[in-house]
């Protein structure tokens, strides 16, 4: 039987500031993550946005990672997707898929090349 890998790496713009609620022991951190690619169809290109809700989780000593995750902020997510049910009061089922953060980082806004020394040469006199 194939194993079946569970996980996602994805990058986005921070929709808006992170909601972090701290427990006694962990803190987590919930946001939305603007994500964009481009479609052709044809001739034309169009451009695809959504939001996607993701959730970090960190031990309270290791919270102050959350503080970078503002509006605007480009990170690349890393994590997996985790399958919750619930039954709501009115008694209907609910699901839905959440997007676990197990690891996020600030991402350059461009990649940046290396710069190319210019050749000097020197020639020498006789």
């Amino acid at each position: 039987m194939k194993k079946i890998e569970n996980n996602f790496a994805v990058t986005g713009f921070v929709g808006k500031d992170a909601e972090i609620r701290q427990f006694t022991t962990a803190s987590v951190a919930r946001f939305s993550l603007a994500i964009a690619r481009n479609e052709k169809n044809g001739e034309e290109n169009s451009r695809v946005s959504a939001f996607i809700n993701v959730e970090a989780w960190r031990k309270n000593e290791n919270a102050a990672s959350f503080d970078k995750l503002t509006k605007g902020a480009m990170f690349t997510v890393e994590g997996y997707f985790k399958p919750e049910e619930w039954i709501g009061q009115d008694g209907i089922k609910h699901n839905r898929v959440v997007l676990v953060a197990t690891r996020f980082y600030e991402t350059p806004d461009k990649e940046e090349t290396p710069k190319k020394e210019g050749k000097t040469s020197k020639k020498k006199a006789k």
